[in-house]
């Protein structure tokens, strides 16, 4: 089943509420995907996991099938494996809308960037906060999506780091000085509250997990991120 969605937004102020899927009932992956689109939700975010390149293991290119045949939203993939142009084919062949990688990963950045478009998806590219915002910098005319991770990566349920909302700042500063196309995503530790904060630094696209999924009226969580 094809997206209805084929490519994102290039209007950045647009704001976009990405649910973890991570964080969902995985007795019932496609009632918890439709229960996220009946919510609101604009995206669906997929965590892969390789227990390499972080410390667990959550799901692969089955689990993206899955979501892609049983319902129609854009599929916000973030690969957090060591070699994601490996198994790139896979996930683009599952039916991903966007592909995120992360720099730190053992791979050309460039080469596997340029494959996610070949490959007819959007490229998004991810930092850790210990990762310097000078290491995508080479990188940034080349990207549809900037993922800007708000906690160490690997498990759920984390407290956002603020220190890294400096870090959005300068992403968004230079992506006005040079005129650039990519959008500033979020991801951990993301509720109404933090959201309001990456908002004001100029992030567009909010990453939410627990918040969501585990949230006792999740179309009322998703609308308080967004409108935070």
């Amino acid at each position: 089943m094809a997206s209805l969605i084929p490519v994102i937004p290039k209007t950045f102020r647009d704001r976009v509420v990405s649910p973890s899927l991570l964080a969902a009932d995985f007795s019932c992956i496609g009632d918890e995907v439709s229960r996220a689109i009946h919510a609101g939700a604009d995206w669906i975010h997929l965590d892969v996991m390789d227990g390499h390149f972080v410390d667990n293991i959550s799901f692969g290119p089955a689990m993206v099938q899955t979501v892609h045949e049983s319902n129609d939203i854009f599929l916000d993939v973030h690969l957090m494996i060591s070699r994601p142009d490996h198994y790139l084919g896979r996930f683009i062949a599952a039916g991903s809308d966007l592909i995120t990688v992360h720099v730190e990963a053992e791979h050309d950045v460039a080469e596997t960037l340029r494959r996610i478009r070949e490959g007819g998806c959007e490229a998004g590219l991810a930092l850790n906060p210990a990762t310097p915002l000078s290491a995508v910098e080479p990188y940034l005319d080349q990207i549809d999506l900037l993922l800007c991770m708000t906690v160490v990566p690997g498990f759920g349920g984390q407290a956002f780091m603020p220190e890294v909302l400096e870090k959005i700042k300068a992403a968004v500063k230079i992506r006005e000085t040079n005129r650039l196309t990519y959008h500033v995503e979020v991801d951990g530790g993301i509720d109404a509250v933090t959201a309001a904060r990456c908002f004001t630094a100029g992030a567009n696209v909010m990453v939410a997990g627990s918040s969501t999924f585990r949230a006792p009226e999740m179309a009322t969580a998703i609308t308080h991120i967004r409108n935070a």
